[in-house]
């Protein structure tokens, strides 16, 4: 066993290694060591006891046979507390290096694994235009990808960058990006992604905090680079990938900063070819700043030995193979895809990248018929409003036979039996077609994803459809749904690379204690756990604590079956005058699955009794509403603005909330409806599409403030 040191923020010069875990006093890990065991091996042997290793009971009303996701240890053998919570999988020891390749403990290593494994296999793709038309995809193997990586790191070489230097990745996803990234692995380089979408003042913020000395994007955020070179003195090399050499600026040579092609870097690291210098575990990876939805952007240090822990631990649940083909298009810059690929190359899987236009998504999806489909709920929302939809539109008869079809499929699920096939050749294959056709895996992270939508997805897909639970401070995966648990409305058990506990959060009235279920702030530690925040120790103190434990701010209850399932957020959480605490997340998702809502913001606050809503409109929902009423509109605005669709809009919230039996104090009491969608662009959301909740409280301040005085209009009324 072993416990994990304290953790403190990495100095500026980011040469600190990582803290590792580190043997226990031998007496006191072996004593602990042996009460475990014994309490496995006799919990084989006879029923369970107080002094015996206790498993949590399963749904039973789910599963015919006891299935227990988690096993309970005791955090420290002298408080004869059992409360922490650790895979099945892997009770004994926390996972940090792959079981069938324990060799691989850097990114460098899994990429030249797969090299050697699947050398000829397809890789990196992407569609090719061709007079104006895009075709289909290209491919480049994992071993041209390699001589690829090779020469983009010796490129970088030869421009002077030095071991340790952080290197900026300012572009959507393409096959550069992942050429680059594993450049970066190879000569011990540190990649720090930028979001596309980042306003000047937030990329200048980052290349100035990590010192970056060169920075590879594409010729549309060249010229947000170009408008802050004098503010960016640490940058020695800009790397356009995808420009053309007439058409990159020369600069001066006394700025002191060059401008390459990718092209040309690529030509210049052939020519200077290099052995690589490879990094060690404990060694610095990347650097992921989060946006948050507060304050300046922080810097999260992963090390080579955090990320490959989290993927082993993650291969005991999950597998792939080298016949699988993934789409990418969810940011590279996040964690969530940033750890797909990890994987993805662990075994061979061919990435197919998509047009970078999401308006075309569907179009790719078509042309690249995945195996594997990854998103965030916002999406999957989507897919299920828009085929529900396209159900009721289809006429009575189909709709029909489409509920007959849902609730046999859905009944054989629940029964544990497979579901007659006839009725995926009559319904269900049509719906499948929308991703392809061929999705055999599907998984939902980045936020909570409704049950109903989740229950929906694995009855009209089928295949393994999983939600998850990570961070960018875990290095993604801390809990992910078991493969054949057919019970939705959780995230299942931890990733077998970390250990959980509830700590209680007495303000709102969560604690360890709570029955039926144990509730409380979810705590992570283990391999997979961050180093710190970039030059930050007063914001990495906040989060991380003596003994190793990382408070996540998500309040969690354990489930039956040793269940992880969200259930609050300790930072949202805010107070009406009437002393409810609200937690307007939870109420948000409730009301995403309303057919006029696109994105809603709630709001509330001590001062006032009542919810008020800010909602942007799925326009299409608002025209078919007003046509079947008979209602004429100069323009949407206007129609906005017209209090009967406000009225139709509220009703239809209301009855969503009474469905997902929302206390009476959790209604929007009024609405105002918007055309204007939520984005980065705009201010109102942070690259992981959560609302900046004070961004957009300032933003609609006026519309507030007219729902403030309309319900308090009202209520005068009412008192007369």
């Amino acid at each position: 066993m072993s416990s994990l040191k304290s953790k403190r923020a990495i100095p500026e010069n980011g040469n600190q290694k990582g803290k590792e875990f580190t043997p226990m006093d031998s007496t006191t890990a072996q004593r602990r060591l042996n009460t475990i065991h014994a309490h496995l091996v006799s919990a084989v042997e006879s029923a369970f006891s107080h002094s015996h290793l206790r498993s949590s009971p399963t749904a039973a009303e789910f599963l015919s046979a006891e299935q227990n996701y988690s096993v309970v240890l005791p955090e420290k053998l002298q408080t004869g507390k059992w409360n922490v919570y650790r895979s099945a999988r892997s009770p004994l020891k926390l996972v940090s290096r792959f079981p069938d390749h324990p060799d691989i403990g850097t990114l460098h290593d899994n990429f030249l694994l797969a090299v050697d494994f699947f050398g000829d296999n397809n890789y990196l793709g992407t569609r090719i235009r061709v007079d104006g038309t895009v075709g289909e995809y290209k491919w480049m193997t994992y071993r041209e990808a390699a001589t690829a990586r090779t020469a983009i790191g010796c490129g970088l070489i030869h421009h002077g960058i030095l071991k340790g230097s952080c290197i900026g990745l300012y572009f959507i996803n393409r096959p550069e990006w992942i050429i680059a990234d594993h450049a970066c692995s190879a000569y011990s380089l540190i990649s720090v992604p930028l979001y596309d979408t980042l306003g000047p003042d937030a990329v200048k913020y980052i290349i100035n905090h990590a010192e970056l000395k060169a920075v590879f994007c594409v010729p549309q955020t060249l010229n947000p680079l170009l408008s802050i070179l004098s503010e960016i003195p640490s940058v020695r090399l800009i790397v356009v990938v995808g420009g053309m050499e007439n058409e990159v600026p020369s600069l001066p040579s006394s700025t002191g900063i060059q401008i390459v092609t990718y092209s040309r870097l690529l030509n210049q690291g052939r020519s200077y070819l290099q052995p690589f210098c490879q990094p060690k575990p404990d060694d610095i990876a990347t650097i992921c700043y989060t946006s948050g939805t507060t304050g300046t952007p922080k810097g999260v240090v992963l090390t080579h030995g955090n990320l490959i822990a989290n993927a082993a631990g993650f291969s005991l649940a999950v597998k792939f193979n080298p016949t699988d083909v993934y789409i990418s298009y969810l940011p590279l810059a996040h964690i969530f895809e940033r750890f797909n690929q990890i994987n993805l190359a662990h075994y061979g899987v061919a990435v197919g990248f998509y047009q970078g236009d999401n308006m075309r998504l569907m179009d790719d999806l078509a042309s690249l018929r995945p195996t594997l489909f990854c998103s965030v709920p916002r999406l999957y929302n989507r897919i299920y409003a828009g085929i529900l939809n396209a159900v009721k539109e289809s006429g009575t008869l189909k709709e029909r036979l489409f509920n007959a079809a849902y609730n046999s499929k859905k009944q054989a699920i629940m029964n544990g039996k497979s579901p007659s096939p006839i009725w995926d050749r009559l319904v269900f294959n049509k719906i499948k077609a929308r991703l392809g056709g061929r999705v055999r895996f599907m998984a939902s992270g980045a936020s909570p994803l409704s049950p109903d939508v989740m229950d929906f997805l694995k009855i009209c897909f089928g295949g393994h459809i999983i939600e998850g639970y990570g961070m960018t401070e875990t290095s993604c995966v801390i809990s992910c749904m078991d493969e054949g648990d057919i019970l939705s409305g959780h995230v299942g058990s931890p990733n077998p690379a970390c250990e959980i506990k509830l700590v209680d959060v007495p303000e709102m009235n969560y604690t360890s204690d709570d029955q039926p279920y144990p509730r409380g702030e979810i705590c992570v530690r283990g391999p997979i756990v961050f180093q710190g925040y970039y030059k930050d120790e007063m914001q990495t103190r906040e989060v991380l604590d003596e003994d190793g434990w990382l408070h996540t701010g998500d309040i969690g209850l354990w489930h039956t079956g040793g269940r992880l399932k969200i259930i609050d957020r300790k930072k949202n959480i805010f107070k009406l005058a009437q002393g409810e605490y609200i937690a307007p997340e939870k109420i948000e998702n409730v009301y995403a699955k309303c057919k006029f809502i696109a994105q809603c913001f709630i709001y509330g606050d001590s001062l006032n009794s009542s919810l008020v809503a800010i909602v942007s409109v799925d326009q299409d929902a608002l025209k078919a509403w007003a046509s079947s009423q008979g209602i004429k509109y100069k323009d949407l605005e206007q129609l906005c603005n017209d209090p009967r669709a406000r009225a139709a809009v509220q009703a239809e919230m209301d009855a969503v909330g009474r469905d997902a039996q929302l206390r009476g104090f959790e209604f929007a009491k009024s609405v105002t409806l918007v055309l204007e969608p939520f984005t980065m662009e705009n201010g109102l959301l942070t690259p992981t599409f959560k609302i900046k909740r004070a961004q957009a409280k300032a933003y609609f301040a006026k519309a507030i403030s007219n729902m403030y005085v309309e319900l308090t209009t009202s209520d005068s009324s009412h008192v007369k």
